[in-house]
């Protein structure tokens, strides 16, 4: 299993809740791992597991990684993470007719935790479900806009990667502009396809790759040239734009790359710390996913715990460049990997509190 960067702690989770709901009999974890520098903050994932301590579990890791990620980020805010953990053979009934009682138990174990998690999107859940949780619980993130929420994270995440992408670009190859190089997105989803639509905009040639055959339509408008979804990790291009699942650099793969920079939001991308000394000994600038991806919780946060106008917002979410920049300058001078200068951040935010 692709494992997230740590945090610092024992790995065990500061508050770990598992509640069969009152109305689904369905298995709601949350995981708190820190609220060291504030209330934490994580996404609701609705998903099938083989058994709810399998996605107990990935709630732990998931958390970790979002305490890194607020961490990263500047923002006084722990990680934390909601899972609902649904059997494969009966899913289907609570993602459709019982779904309001499935958020109705999810929201009843959010509100008991009284401030200490505040929960938005993730996988299986989007801004509608917000907007029912909101009915129970006012810990919730990223209900639609017309509800007066901050909408749908997708926007701000692209932004986010897309700012982090231009920073890797000037750190790498600086004064080039994206129309020299060429990039290679895996995954177009939500995120992915925003962020390729941006690329190609600004010129750039794309390899681009998806599990759905439909995408392809959008790699026609885009003149991109479509791969599978593991060839496309080894094009020949000069940025990776990981978009989709987790655990893509293990030290098979990372011998055959061919680009010179790794610069995406898929979660968790290397399968084990020592990959990126790999990465590092291979002349490749890998910028660390918990910063890459943070857009949509930095956008969040600013409209709806902050107050910050939309304009604010997108201005916070740009500094996501200024912050990948800053990381990768540290790492060159002290001749590290950008991760144990994660490591070093994180570790100093949490050891000075607040």
């Amino acid at each position: 299993m692709n494992a997230p960067i740590a945090s610092a702690g024992s790995g065990a989770p500061q508050e770990l809740r598992v509640v069969r709901g009152e109305r689904t009999g369905q298995p709601v974890v949350v995981s708190v791992d820190s609220t060291r520098l504030g209330p934490a903050l994580g996404g609701l994932r609705i998903a099938t597991y083989d058994d709810w301590w399998t996605g107990a579990a990935d709630a732990v890791r998931l958390s970790a990684a979002m305490t890194v990620k607020t961490a990263l980020a500047g923002l006084d805010h722990g990680g934390g993470k909601a899972v609902v953990a649904l059997a494969p053979h009966d899913a289907d009934r609570w993602v459709a007719d019982r779904r309001a009682d499935l958020l109705a138990d999810v929201a009843d174990v959010v509100e008991s935790l009284q401030g200490r998690y505040t929960t938005g999107p993730d996988m299986g859940t989007g801004p509608q479900d917000m907007a029912e949780l909101w009915r129970r619980t006012r810990h919730v993130l990223c209900r639609p806009e017309s509800d007066g929420g901050s909408g749908n994270s997708s926007g701000p995440t692209a932004a986010g990667v897309t700012a982090a992408i231009s920073a890797a670009v000037q750190h790498v190859w600086p004064g080039r502009a994206i129309a020299d190089l060429a990039f290679g997105v895996q995954g177009l989803g939500s995120v992915g396809a925003l962020v390729a639509d941006w690329l190609a905009q600004h010129g750039a040639r794309l390899v681009v790759s998806d599990t759905r055959p439909e995408a392809q339509q959008a790699a026609q408008r885009w003149g991109a040239r479509w791969a599978e979804p593991t060839e496309v990790l080894s094009a020949d291009v000069d940025v990776l734009v990981p978009c989709a699942t987790g655990g893509v650099l293990d030290p098979a793969t990372v011998q055959r790359l061919r680009c010179r920079a790794v610069v995406g939001p898929a979660n968790n991308q290397l399968v084990h710390s020592g990959v990126a000394d790999l990465l590092q000994a291979r002349g490749i600038c890998w910028v660390p996913d918990p910063l890459v991806s943070a857009g949509g919780i930095v956008f969040a946060t600013a409209v709806e715990l902050r107050g910050d106008s939309a304009a604010a917002a997108a201005h916070r979410v740009a500094s996501i460049g200024d912050r990948v920049t800053d990381l990768l300058d540290r790492a060159r001078s002290a001749g590290t990997t950008p991760l144990q200068q994660v490591e070093e951040v994180v570790l100093h935010r949490l050891a000075g509190g607040r």
